[in-house]
Protein backbone atom coordinates (compact mmCIF):
# COMPACT_ATOMS: atom_id res chain seq x y z
CA UNK A 1 0.00 0.00 0.00
CA UNK A 2 1.41 3.59 -0.82
CA UNK A 3 2.29 5.97 1.11
CA UNK A 4 -0.16 7.87 0.13
CA UNK A 5 -3.02 5.49 0.41
CA UNK A 6 -2.30 5.49 4.12
CA UNK A 7 -2.65 9.10 4.69
CA UNK A 8 -5.82 9.66 3.06
CA UNK A 9 -7.08 6.54 4.87
CA UNK A 10 -5.83 7.79 8.08
CA UNK A 11 -7.31 11.25 7.67
CA UNK A 12 -10.63 9.92 6.70
CA UNK A 13 -10.19 8.18 10.08
CA UNK A 14 -9.75 10.75 11.78
CA UNK A 15 -12.50 12.72 10.20
CA UNK A 16 -15.07 9.85 11.30
CA UNK A 17 -13.59 10.39 14.53
CA UNK A 18 -14.55 14.09 15.27
CA UNK A 19 -17.77 13.55 13.32
CA UNK A 20 -18.72 10.87 16.02
CA UNK A 21 -17.52 13.47 19.13
CA UNK A 22 -19.24 16.40 17.68
CA UNK A 23 -22.48 14.24 17.66
CA UNK A 24 -22.22 12.73 20.98
CA UNK A 25 -21.45 16.25 22.14
CA UNK A 26 -24.54 17.53 20.96
CA UNK A 27 -26.69 14.78 21.91
CA UNK A 28 -25.76 15.54 25.30
CA UNK A 29 -26.30 19.38 25.07
CA UNK A 30 -29.88 18.41 24.24
CA UNK A 31 -30.21 16.29 27.00
CA UNK A 32 -28.70 18.77 29.35
CA UNK A 33 -30.04 21.80 28.42
CA UNK A 34 -33.34 20.72 26.93
CA UNK A 35 -35.22 22.55 24.38
CA UNK A 36 -36.47 26.01 24.78
CA UNK A 37 -39.89 26.52 25.61
CA UNK A 38 -41.60 29.74 24.52
CA UNK A 39 -44.08 30.91 26.77
CA UNK A 40 -47.26 32.87 25.07
CA UNK A 41 -48.31 36.37 26.49
CA UNK A 42 -52.63 36.44 27.25
CA UNK A 43 -52.64 38.82 24.16
CA UNK A 44 -51.17 36.27 21.90
CA UNK A 45 -53.86 33.77 23.25
CA UNK A 46 -56.52 35.90 22.46
CA UNK A 47 -55.51 36.43 19.15
CA UNK A 48 -55.52 32.51 18.68
CA UNK A 49 -59.11 32.54 20.27
CA UNK A 50 -60.30 35.40 17.77
CA UNK A 51 -58.93 33.16 14.78
CA UNK A 52 -60.58 30.13 15.82
CA UNK A 53 -63.93 31.38 14.65
CA UNK A 54 -62.33 30.75 11.31
CA UNK A 55 -62.12 26.53 12.12
CA UNK A 56 -63.54 24.54 9.55
CA UNK A 57 -66.76 23.05 10.02
CA UNK A 58 -68.41 19.81 9.05
CA UNK A 59 -70.50 20.69 6.16
CA UNK A 60 -74.02 17.55 6.62
CA UNK A 61 -71.87 15.93 8.97
CA UNK A 62 -74.17 14.93 11.95
CA UNK A 63 -71.63 15.72 15.09
CA UNK A 64 -70.30 19.24 15.10
CA UNK A 65 -66.81 19.21 14.63
CA UNK A 66 -64.10 19.89 17.15
CA UNK A 67 -63.27 23.55 17.55
CA UNK A 68 -60.05 23.11 20.12
CA UNK A 69 -57.62 21.08 22.16
CA UNK A 70 -57.59 20.85 25.59
CA UNK A 71 -55.16 18.94 28.19
CA UNK A 72 -56.86 17.10 30.58
CA UNK A 73 -54.06 15.43 32.61
CA UNK A 74 -50.17 16.11 32.90
CA UNK A 75 -48.46 18.78 33.40
CA UNK A 76 -50.24 21.58 31.38
CA UNK A 77 -53.47 21.03 32.51
CA UNK A 78 -56.41 23.55 31.89
CA UNK A 79 -54.19 24.51 28.29
CA UNK A 80 -56.29 24.82 25.96
CA UNK A 81 -55.19 25.44 21.94
CA UNK A 82 -57.70 26.56 19.11
CA UNK A 83 -58.00 24.11 16.24
CA UNK A 84 -56.54 25.72 12.89
CA UNK A 85 -57.49 25.21 9.81
CA UNK A 86 -53.29 24.80 8.54
CA UNK A 87 -53.47 21.88 11.29
CA UNK A 88 -51.98 21.62 15.25
CA UNK A 89 -48.33 20.47 15.61
CA UNK A 90 -47.90 18.84 18.87
CA UNK A 91 -44.31 18.04 20.34
CA UNK A 92 -41.56 19.03 22.68
CA UNK A 93 -40.16 21.43 19.83
CA UNK A 94 -40.66 25.67 20.38
CA UNK A 95 -42.11 25.38 16.70
CA UNK A 96 -44.97 23.26 17.92
CA UNK A 97 -48.80 25.07 18.30
CA UNK A 98 -48.70 22.78 21.54
CA UNK A 99 -45.44 22.59 23.31
CA UNK A 100 -45.65 19.57 25.37
CA UNK A 101 -42.74 19.38 29.01
CA UNK A 102 -43.78 15.71 28.93
CA UNK A 103 -40.05 13.77 29.00
CA UNK A 104 -42.09 11.39 26.97
CA UNK A 105 -42.65 13.56 24.13
CA UNK A 106 -40.91 13.59 21.05
CA UNK A 107 -39.73 17.15 19.55
CA UNK A 108 -42.39 16.74 16.92
CA UNK A 109 -44.68 14.09 18.28
CA UNK A 110 -48.08 14.71 16.74
CA UNK A 111 -49.65 16.80 13.64
CA UNK A 112 -53.51 16.92 14.01
CA UNK A 113 -55.32 18.44 10.70
CA UNK A 114 -58.57 18.85 8.94
CA UNK A 115 -59.84 16.40 6.48
CA UNK A 116 -63.34 16.96 3.95
CA UNK A 117 -65.22 15.37 6.88
CA UNK A 118 -63.27 15.46 10.01
CA UNK A 119 -60.01 15.88 11.95
CA UNK A 120 -57.04 13.49 11.46
CA UNK A 121 -53.94 12.75 13.83
CA UNK A 122 -50.23 11.66 12.20
CA UNK A 123 -48.04 10.06 14.78
CA UNK A 124 -44.64 12.19 13.48
CA UNK A 125 -42.49 8.06 14.00
CA UNK A 126 -42.64 9.10 17.64
CA UNK A 127 -39.77 6.80 19.96
CA UNK A 128 -43.11 6.28 22.29
CA UNK A 129 -45.92 6.25 20.27
CA UNK A 130 -49.28 8.32 20.45
CA UNK A 131 -52.95 6.71 21.42
CA UNK A 132 -55.96 7.90 20.66
CA UNK A 133 -58.76 6.06 22.94
CA UNK A 134 -56.23 3.57 24.28
CA UNK A 135 -55.31 2.57 20.77
CA UNK A 136 -51.58 3.01 19.30
CA UNK A 137 -51.79 5.21 15.90
CA UNK A 138 -49.70 5.76 13.15
CA UNK A 139 -51.01 7.73 10.06
CA UNK A 140 -54.01 8.67 9.41
CA UNK A 141 -56.17 8.56 12.47
CA UNK A 142 -59.70 9.57 12.70
CA UNK A 143 -60.57 12.37 15.78
CA UNK A 144 -64.15 12.72 16.97
CA UNK A 145 -65.29 14.91 19.73
CA UNK A 146 -64.42 13.90 23.40
CA UNK A 147 -61.59 11.63 21.24
CA UNK A 148 -58.68 11.19 24.23
CA UNK A 149 -55.14 11.24 22.72
CA UNK A 150 -52.40 10.79 24.85
CA UNK A 151 -48.47 11.26 24.54
CA UNK A 152 -46.36 10.05 27.60
CA UNK A 153 -48.18 11.44 30.68
CA UNK A 154 -50.18 14.00 28.99
CA UNK A 155 -53.81 13.47 28.16
CA UNK A 156 -55.25 15.71 25.11
CA UNK A 157 -59.06 16.02 24.21
CA UNK A 158 -60.92 17.01 21.24
CA UNK A 159 -63.65 19.40 22.27
CA UNK A 160 -66.38 21.66 20.86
Amino acid sequence: MSELTLNVVRLGLLALLWAFVFSVVGALRSDLYGTRVLSRSPSQSRRSDTRSARTPRGKGSKSPMPTHLAVVAGSLRGTTVPLESGGVLIGRNPECSLVLTDDFASGRHLRIYPGSDAWYADDLDSTNGTFVNQQRIDTGARLDVGAQIRIGQTIIELRR
